[in-house]
């Protein structure tokens, strides 16, 4: 998407100006809608993808190496290396900005999974066994809901780091509120447009984290604090 600015001249170049915001409002309300929902998808994608990863690492111990090391050896390639290997083959769309975010969210995503599994008890795993439960029936019952405050750590933490490297995308155009911090740049440092947009950056992971550690602790009752 593209961004029309409109903004008064300032001499003082402030860091923040509610003339700006007020002028802008439109461009910066679909900034946030660009950005929001590119980390959601993003998130949503990359958890599909590595829980299943995860339980694959978690049931053959002899992959767990090699699953681990294939997602970090992706999170550590350039994130504008990945635009320029996949741009060619997807064009600069939405599809090349999620594929490139989503490969980052897997180490993060795939990591806890596979501790928070690993910290199931083994006299659970026994018992659970005991009471005729097979492998994907202990999973599902047993594994995954005791696994699951590790997962979601894990959510957290791809989400707040999502939110950051979506404003890469503003390589290619898909970059949500990384567009009004680079226009900023652009527009001789215009430093009341660079700090709207860092700060919406900001509260943006800010909500999300705060949503997904509320959507946890309804999840798992069980580790609330009982007060008497």
């Amino acid at each position: 998407m593209s961004f029309r600015l409109s903004y008064r001249a300032d001499p003082g170049n402030p860091w923040f100006s509610w003339q700006y915001v007020r002028d802008n409002s439109d461009t910066i309300l679909a900034a946030v809608r660009e950005h929001a929902s590119l980390t959601g998808r993003a998130v949503l994608i990359a958890a599909v993808i590595a829980l299943p990863l995860a339980v694959v690492a978690y049931w053959y111990r002899s992959l767990a190496g090699p699953v681990l090391a294939l997602t970090g050896v992706l999170y550590t390639v350039p994130s504008l290396a990945l635009f320029a290997f996949i741009a060619p083959y997807l064009g600069i769309g939405v599809a090349t900005a999620l594929i490139v975010v989503v490969l980052y969210a897997l180490l993060v995503i795939v990591r806890n999974a596979v501790a928070g599994l690993n910290q199931v008890p083994p006299e659970v795993r026994e018992a659970a066994e005991g009471m005729g439960y097979g492998r994907w029936g202990r999973l599902f019952r047993v594994e995954l809901p005791l696994a699951l405050p590790g997962i979601l750590t894990g959510l957290r933490l791809a989400t707040v780091s999502t939110v950051a490297l979506v404003t890469v995308g503003v390589v290619i155009g898909r970059g949500g509120l990384g567009q009004l911090i680079f226009a900023g740049f652009q527009n001789n440092f215009y430093k009341a447009q660079i700090m709207t947009g860092t700060l919406l950056c900001v509260l943006l992971a800010l909500a999300l984290d705060l949503a997904l550690a509320g959507a946890g602790r309804l999840l798992t009752p069980w580790l609330r604090r009982r007060t008497p």
